[in-house]
């Protein structure tokens, strides 16, 4: 039977696990709908580089305690209360602060060469939604919504929620979603493509996970290549993007896993793989 280790995240805020080389990173201020927090953030950014880095980590599962995934940012904090410090800063320190925050939250999970899931129980609304749709597979509860939220705010949008938007739903849809903030709910976000799969409330931790575990248990070195093809669909020409796929496709055929797939087909076996 696996054994399940407990990271040390540093805050209750954030919960790590790892288990059948799945890490589950659970937002945990359920009190708040998982909102970001100064104690949280920090905590999400480091654990998504370690667990990233770690080799003995396959897939990334994130997701949120309670009824909600991430409800973004402190609404409350962007008042009169807000950080002094950050006050004080000049717009071009503040631009770039914000650009090095979003650089290791969202930005850095785009970068992890690792399957990534968001398990949403429930809402996940402005930065949340920002950082669920940076996730490679979004599985949803049948009760939970979506929404982009900034406008309701008077907030234009941070995390990179444009790019990210318009990259799943296409540019009108992606307009629709920004300027009206509306909830969307989990069967039109199947509908629409904004997340992969919905499924009953109950099912959501159990199937989310069996999704994770059959991924972490992968060929690491051909899913980190499959990514890297994937993400450059959408930055190359095809020509370009074709002779990548060629040159990964050779490397991928050298390896241990490859020939561990191979022989397990002749025999009939499920493979295991070494991500070698």
């Amino acid at each position: 039977m696996s054994t399940e280790i407990t990271i040390d995240t540093g805050t209750n805020e954030l919960l790590c696990a790892i288990r059948d080389r799945v890490a589950t990173i659970t937002l945990n201020r359920p009190e708040a709908r998982n909102s970001l927090s100064d104690e949280l953030t920090p905590a999400l950014r480091s654990m998504i580089k370690a667990c990233g880095e770690n080799p003995e980590v396959g897939a990334l599962l994130l997701t949120g305690a309670g009824k909600a995934f991430c409800s973004g940012g402190n609404v409350k904090g962007m008042g009169a209360h807000r950080d002094k410090k950050r006050q004080e800063m000049s717009d071009a320190d503040k631009i770039a602060d914000l650009q090095e925050r979003q650089r290791l939250l969202t930005g850095a999970l785009v970068s992890v060469r690792k399957p990534t899931i968001a398990a949403l129980p429930g809402p996940a609304v402005g930065a949340g939604l920002a950082i669920a749709m940076a996730c490679d597979i979004r599985i949803m509860a049948q009760s939970a919504f979506l929404s982009t939220g900034y406008l309701n705010v008077a907030l234009s949008g941070d995390y990179g929620i444009a790019w990210l938007l318009t990259r799943l739903v296409g540019t009108s849809r992606a307009r629709e979603l920004m300027f009206t903030a509306e909830r969307v709910t989990a069967a039109r976000c199947e509908q629409i493509g904004l997340v992969n799969r919905v499924v009953p409330d109950e099912k959501l931790a159990e199937e989310a996970l069996a999704l994770a575990k059959a991924m972490a248990e992968g060929p690491t070195i051909a899913l980190r290549y499959m990514k890297d093809n994937l993400d450059e669909a959408l930055m190359f020409d095809f020509a370009t993007a074709r002779d990548h796929e060629a040159e990964r496709m050779i490397r991928s055929q050298k390896t241990a896993d490859h020939r561990e797939a191979v022989q397990a087909f002749i025999d009939k076996r499920k493979p295991v793989f070494a991500g070698k």
